[in-house]
């Protein structure tokens, strides 16, 4: 179970629970978050590079669940129905349409 903080960005569509693992240092992630802001969504992200080293930890464990190579953006769509591994807008952009 996860204690950590996340960050919760607010968005009109709401029609699905995304989470996004990320580095503050990472252009790739930065582009995801903007793109998810474009779009209106609601989004939940952890800057993993921030984290204390008992939430990093804790992260990292959570992110291998779903991406075992560990690279970042990871984003978590609907509670794992789906997982987009890097910046794939149009992938994003199709699984968050419905």
């Amino acid at each position: 179970m996860i204690t950590m903080k996340c960050e919760t960005v607010p968005g009109k569509n709401q029609n699905h629970h995304v989470k996004i693992y990320t580095l503050s240092t990472c252009g790739w992630c930065k582009k995801t978050k903007e793109l998810l802001k474009d779009l209106d969504v609601a989004y939940e992200y952890v800057d993993v590079d921030t984290l204390t080293r008992d939430d990093y930890a804790e992260a990292t464990e959570e992110v291998k669940k779903y991406n075992p190579s560990r690279t970042y953006p990871t984003i978590v769509i609907d509670h794992g129905k789906h997982v987009i591994l890097g910046f794939k807008d149009k992938e994003i952009k199709e699984k968050l349409r419905s």
